[in-house]
Parts: structure tokens; C-alpha cells; sequence
């Protein structure tokens, strides 16, 4: 069985009301990984994850789930500033679509314009120094997608909040 990957808003309907779930930052070299409390309330960086290949990096996030307990995943994905998807979403389509062949946990994107450059400027306001910013900007950037897709979920009432 293959897992659906749906944009958040139609992914909400297949993702049970009540369970963490796992968000992601792909990257071209690393992949950020978040997760959030069972209730959804706040969603947290885990770690990054250095790209090898796709069987064992999809190996280790599906580990990251499994120790979690999620019910769903939430994929970052980039679009371009007028809203057309240029070669970065093409490659997180792509990535999505092979990752739901792994799980039948439902997988949801959700817009991510300008998570990496919000995260930057909240840890470059916390006066973290350029390498640790480098170091946990991706984890921090998928906790950013994750949450925006925990309060979008929130406001389609389907958190049971």
C-alpha cells in the first residue's frame, strides 16, 4: 500500500486527530527533521540528517517515526515566491513520492516559502554564532514548517482544538 500525498488541507481529512507527527526540511545536502507533542501544540527540532542516498535516509526518518509513534508526516515544500514550483518542489514531489511507498502513514505538504530566512533571523536574533546557525537551521526550519502546519490544522478544526 502507498501512502496519499496531498496538499495539508485535503492530507488533514486522513490524519487522525490525535498522534505526533513528523515534519521535514529537504534539503540538497541535509534533510531537517521536527516533531510535535501527541496534542500538536508545539513542534520541536529533532535532528538533521546528512543526505546519502534516498533508501537509507528514508530508512532513518521512518526509525525517527516509529520512536515517535506519529500518525502522518508534513513535507515542506518550496514554492517559488509566485506561488510556480521550480526544480526544488519538482524534487520534493519526487521525494514524497517514493517515501510513500515506505509507509502507509498519510503524507502532507505544506508551503514553506521563507521558513529557512524566518529561522535564520529568529537565531541570528538570539545571537547564535554562524556555525552553530548552520549546524541546526535545518531541523529549526522544518520545527517552522511543522508548526505552521500544526496551527493551519488548528484552524480547520481538525485538532479537536
Amino acid at each position: 500500500m502507498t501512502a496519499p500525498v496531498l496538499p495539508l488541507i485535503e492530507a488533514a481529512a486522513l490524519i487522525p486527530a490525535r498522534g505526533a507527527l513528523i515534519g521535514l526540511d529537504l534539503g540538497t545536502k541535509t534533510i531537517g527533521v521536527a516533531s510535535c507533542d501527541p496534542e500538536r501544540r508545539l513542534a520541536t527540532a529533532v535532528e538533521t540528517i546528512a543526505r546519502k542516498q534516498f533508501t537509507p535516509d528514508a530508512a532513518r526518518i521512518l526509525e525517527l517515526a516509529r520512536a515517535r509513534g506519529v500518525v502522518g508526516f508534513v513535507l515542506g515544500l518550496p514554492v517559488n515566491m509566485d506561488g510556480s514550483e521550480g526544480p526544488r518542489a519538482q524534487s520534493t514531489r519526487a521525494f514524497a513520492r517514493n517515501f510513500a511507498r515506505l509507509t502507509e502513514l498519510p503524507i502532507a505538504l505544506w508551503d514553506e516559502r521563507l521558513s529557512t530566512a524566518a529561522v535564520e533571523r529568529e537565531l541570528i536574533g538570539a545571537d547564535v554564532s554562524r556555525a552553530k546557525r548552520a549546524a541546526v537551521i535545518d531541523q529549526h526550519a522544518a520545527a517552522f514548517i511543522l508548526q505552521g502546519a500544526l496551527d493551519r490544522l488548528r484552524g480547520l478544526g481538525a485538532n479537536g482544538g
